[in-house]
């Protein structure tokens, strides 16, 4: 916004600089995620000046949210950790040689009240009210609080702060970014451009979400990233192919036009998984990953490369599966042994208590999930 002809023009005559902000909670990255990365990187390749810029200003009042409650506050000690986690991820996606990292705290933070006043004179209370969670908040008759309404005032700043011609952002940041069109246009009569991605969706069809358990995080093991792919819905292979790899638009139509006229779509996911799971990892990782699902899901066969952990007879089952699955929250393994995932090898038993103690000398092996096999020895 506000088109892509102008955006074209400029483009055309000098190198933009472009901005992504986030806001540095700690969490962790998904393929989600990555669609906004993948298109800050694609700017930074092209030689613009790119900025990722990190909210340690705007994190201390957090962007408002459907929930009537209040983000706890965040040390400046507590930010940069967040951010070196952050950082880590996300450098599977962005080369931060070609990115520049700025933090809003550094104008935020040092605002006079003459100033935090001249900012908030540059709109009013009924522009503010016209973010679509606010009018569900009206609605349901739930509070907004004076804070929540200073958030996108304080974001839209940033774009004068540093006088940026575009912003990228995920299309629920939408207000926010226009916000900053309008300080943009407000304090220095300078247009900026506002792009958005699309939300994408998780595993099961809905909006990808770590509360849903429905997602693809970037550090995934090769198996599991390969795996989770492959259990998607067919009508995401294109939109997953449009937005998380790097195949030619022209190729993904000639898939699109296949699968329309009755090719077998397991072969273009299989295709997809392959391309991404390479992506994060490598090429061979993707093709042992690609093997590993073909015998244990498809041809429904023990992997012969099954890591093993010492585990002492009588242990719990909860236990067991921690121990098994370090990288495993307890409740992500609850769910998992709700749903009837979990499998004990070679009696093929699903386990429903978690304080069950296990024996070690019927039970050799544990499979989590659809794909992750761990062989259990007893601790002498």
């Amino acid at each position: 916004m506000p088109d892509i002809d102008s955006l074209i023009k400029l483009m055309s005559e000098r190198k933009i600089r472009v901005y992504l902000g986030i806001d540095p909670t700690g969490s962790e990255l998904t393929l989600g995620h990555s669609v906004v990365l993948r298109k800050l990187q694609q700017f930074a390749d092209l030689g613009h000046d790119v900025i990722l810029l990190i909210g340690n200003g705007t994190v201390k009042i957090g962007d408002p949210t459907g929930k009537d409650s209040t983000r706890p506050e965040l040390t400046d000690q507590e930010i940069e950790e967040n951010f070196k986690n952050w950082q880590v991820q996300a450098s599977k996606v962005l080369d931060f040689d070609q990115i520049t990292i700025k933090r809003n705290g550094d104008w935020l933070d040092k605002m006079a009240m003459p100033e935090i006043i001249k900012l908030l004179a540059k709109t009013t209370v009924s522009q503010l009210l016209e973010r679509d969670m606010f009018k569900q908040r009206i609605a349901k008759n739930q509070p907004i609080h004076t804070h929540e309404l200073i958030y996108p005032l304080l974001q839209g700043y940033d774009s004068v702060a540093m006088d940026v011609d575009l912003e990228i952002g995920g299309n629920d940041q939408l207000f926010n970014m226009m916000m900053g069109r309008h300080m943009l246009q407000v304090y220095k009569q300078k247009p900026k451009w506002v792009l958005t991605t699309p939300i994408i969706n998780g595993l099961d069809g809905r909006k990808m979400s770590k509360s849903y358990h429905n997602y693809v995080s970037l550090t995934e093991n090769p198996a599991d990233m390969y795996g989770k792919l492959m259990s998607i819905g067919d009508e995401q292979i294109i939109q997953y192919f449009e937005l998380l790899t790097n195949l030619p638009i022209e190729d993904i139509e000639q898939m699109e036009k296949a699968m329309a006229d009755g090719s077998n779509p397991m072969e273009f996911k299989k295709q997809l998984a392959l391309e991404i799971t390479g992506f994060y990892h490598s090429k061979d990782k993707a093709q042992k990953a690609q093997a590993h699902f073909e015998q244990t899901v498809q041809k429904s066969q023990l992997p012969s490369d099954i890591p093993t952990v010492q585990v002492a007879d009588g242990t719990g089952t909860l236990d067991v599966l921690k121990i098994a699955n370090p990288d495993m929250s307890g409740s992500q393994i609850r769910q998992l042994i709700n749903e009837g995932a979990v499998e004990f090898y070679p009696t093929h038993e699903k386990p429903t208590d978690i304080n069950q103690k296990v024996n070690l000398d019927q039970i050799k092996i544990v499979r989590t999930g659809k794909r992750r096999f761990v062989k259990l020895e007893k601790k002498s």
